[in-house]
């Protein structure tokens, strides 16, 4: 055997295998092709948080078909959406973008955790705790977790003793009926929180 097809054989051999394409793993969870939309922009001309993304929802698509994973993970974008389907509503050709966002989120949770911003796992997490500890959101203790998960400690605290004379911020939690039932379902679903 000659040196170069020893060489040869030794960089196959450490290049890992390719994963299965990212636009693949999408059409697999979702069950829709992104190859559909052919960037008409209604979709991004309805959503009400356009103006809060750096990606526009027809671009995030736009990206997902050039695969071009990076650029797409490295966006706050998909973590702004606020699922309310107005751009699967205003889709002319049938497609559900709002099904996509919430797959790239679900991959990018477990596959890509370095990708979810902290301020957004923070809060994701503290929200979960709440619902599954009350039931229901107590806002303080919503607050107070967010607080100490994201490191803002002082941001918005003066508006505090503002939001607690207008009763926003109560000290205690209420919480409901059932609330057995309800975390039978987050142990059925066995959420994983976000770090």
């Amino acid at each position: 055997m000659n040196r170069s097809s020893a060489n040869s054989r030794l960089d196959s051999a450490a290049v890992p295998r390719p994963r299965e394409p990212f636009l693949a793993r999408i059409r697999d969870v979702t069950g829709l092709d992104p190859a559909r939309c052919y960037q008409c922009g209604k979709c991004s001309a309805g959503c009400p948080m356009a103006g809060e993304m750096d990606l526009k929802t027809h671009e995030i698509i736009r990206l997902l078909q050039l695969e071009n994973t990076e650029r797409l993970l490295s966006s706050e974008s998909i973590w702004m959406c606020l699922t309310c389907e107005t751009c699967t509503t205003r889709c002319p050709n049938l497609f559900d973008p709002a099904a996509i966002i919430d797959a790239l989120r679900e991959i990018t949770l477990k596959e890509h955790p370095g990708f979810v911003p902290r301020r957004i796992a923070a809060f994701h997490s503290a929200f979960l705790d709440q619902i599954s500890t009350h039931g229901r959101v107590f806002e303080f203790g919503l607050v107070a977790s967010y607080k100490l998960r994201s490191g803002a400690l002082f941001a918005d605290v003066e508006s505090v003793p503002g939001m607690m004379a207008r009763g926003k911020l109560a000290l205690a939690p209420k919480r409901i009926k059932g609330l057995r039932e309800l975390r039978r379902i987050f142990d059925g679903c066995a959420t994983e929180k976000p770090r």
